[in-house]
């Protein structure tokens, strides 16, 4: 077989199964799969000990850029996500100002491109409801739509500009708009009435208690929220995306509304690794919205991806700086939500392998082929002759030590639930149409990610 290049000596985890063989490379595609021993031409890499993987499709991320430079750059914090794995990255709409119009999707689009290590897309804000403008706003190249269904956060109304939708007819007219466009809509689901009456309910405890913040924002009010769009999403017949579940109380009510309409579901590593006893120990760099939450709610959330009711993994990666972190020390109810995670998302599923909760093609599915399917990328998520020659390299036996110098990310000292884990399992290479970008030490090449859009159903 010949080809440009190609991976040798691997198990390479393929749709069908995991298999020796080599993959070929041609083009900045898969030409195909040579059996063990097959001469094949073209420069080679040596795999030999490790499994081959497609490369991992992060669905949901906050680089922010180019409104926040000091919370990391596209270069840099692209780059961390090729040390994790990933060759396409989904950015969030959550930058000042929101990304909520045509022509802010192009500005983001042309400040990505040249950049980029990896593959990007983008969503987008509905901000205006007429479905006109939804339309023009799918035409503009998003994969997909975000909406919340909590207020704008008081003082970044910019930011949240078109995401916001507290009010229930609200979301049922930008569901129905989001639906004639044949893209999904993700939502970040928690109940704006039980969060006000929550947050009122803890003014008077320790604000720098883990678990204060998770009184502020319990389980039933990700619940309800939940239960709230799959009812409307009923009636108005989007493709819904539920962000970031934690908890068990939201994973039944998922259960329950199976079949009900056209629904999905992820999760993040930091929910099914860590529990609030985790966040206590880290302090506020470690809060993230929604809560992490119990052990109890960690066991259930592996049970849903064992069943299926969670199909997807993702980093919601979201950095910010030493400084904004600690001008709330001591204080989970205002400090900024989010915590790094593109570079441990892939070692902490891996470490899962490792442990016997889940298998290699598991990973695969939950990082890369559902996504693929599920966005509208069936180039990619996948090692298949055909599809984009994007993949990665990994080793079961090594470990990977984190530490805030292992870490690319400019948010690397806020990444304290992360610090000091050892992971079972490492990513060795990460190759983008065919050109590595990671080679387990550094990133190789310059920019050379490239703006996706879905392939739009009919």
């Amino acid at each position: 077989m010949t080809g440009d290049g190609a991976i040798a000596g691997g198990m390479i985890v393929t749709p069908d199964g995991v298999r020796p063989g080599t993959v070929v490379l041609r083009g900045g595609l898969i030409a195909g799969i040579a059996a063990p021993g097959e001469t094949v031409a073209g420069d080679i890499i040596d795999a030999a000990g490790c499994h081959v993987l497609p490369g991992l499709i992060d669905i949901h991320c906050h680089i922010r850029a180019p409104a926040y430079p000091q919370r990391g750059s596209v270069g840099g914090e692209t780059a961390a996500c090729a040390a994790g794995g990933i060759t396409t990255v989904f950015e969030m709409p959550i930058t000042d100002p929101c990304c909520n119009s045509p022509e802010r999707v192009a500005l983001r689009r042309d400040h990505f491109t040249g950049r980029a290590v990896v593959d990007f897309g983008l969503y987008a804000a509905p901000v205006d409801l007429d479905a006109a403008a939804v339309a023009a706003l799918a035409a503009s190249g998003i994969l997909a739509f975000k909406i919340f269904t909590t207020p704008s956060p008081p003082g970044r109304e910019r930011e949240f500009a078109g995401l916001a939708w507290p009010e229930a007819a609200d979301r049922l007219r930008a569901l129905r708009a989001i639906a004639r466009t044949g893209l999904p809509v993700t939502v970040h689901a928690e109940h704006a009435g039980l969060l006000a009456a929550a947050e009122a309910a803890v003014a008077g405890d320790d604000p720098g208690d883990a678990r204060t913040h998770g009184r502020a924002r319990p389980v039933l009010a990700e619940a309800l929220a939940v239960a709230e769009m799959l009812t409307l999403n009923i009636e108005a017949g989007a493709r819904l995306h539920v962000a970031h579940v934690t908890s068990a109380l939201t994973v039944e009510v998922l259960r329950r509304f199976r079949g009900t309409s056209d629904f999905t579901a992820e999760t993040c590593p930091h929910y099914l690794r860590y529990t609030e006893d985790d966040v206590a120990r880290a302090g506020v760099a470690a809060k993230i919205n929604p809560p992490v939450r119990s052990a109890e709610d960690r066991a259930t959330l592996w049970a849903a991806i064992a069943d299926g009711t969670i199909g997807h993994v993702t980093t919601d990666h979201a950095g910010f700086t030493v400084a904004e972190k600690a001008a709330h020390a001591g204080n989970f109810l205002t400090a900024p939500p989010g915590h790094p995670g593109t570079e441990c998302m892939l070692p902490a599923l891996l470490d899962a392998v490792a442990a016997g909760r889940i298998t290699i093609g598991d990973v695969v599915r939950l990082t890369a082929g559902n996504a693929a399917a599920r966005f509208g990328l069936p180039d990619r998520g996948r090692i298949a002759p055909g599809a984009k020659a994007d993949l990665v390299i990994v080793n079961l036996t090594e470990t990977t030590v984190v530490t805030e110098e292992s870490l690319l990310t400019a948010a690397a000292p806020v990444a304290r639930l992360s610090h000091g884990e050892r992971f079972r399992g490492r990513v060795e290479r990460t190759i983008l149409a065919g050109a590595t970008v990671w080679d387990g030490k550094a990133a190789t090449v310059g920019p050379r990610g490239r703006f996706v859009s879905p392939e739009r159903p009919a």
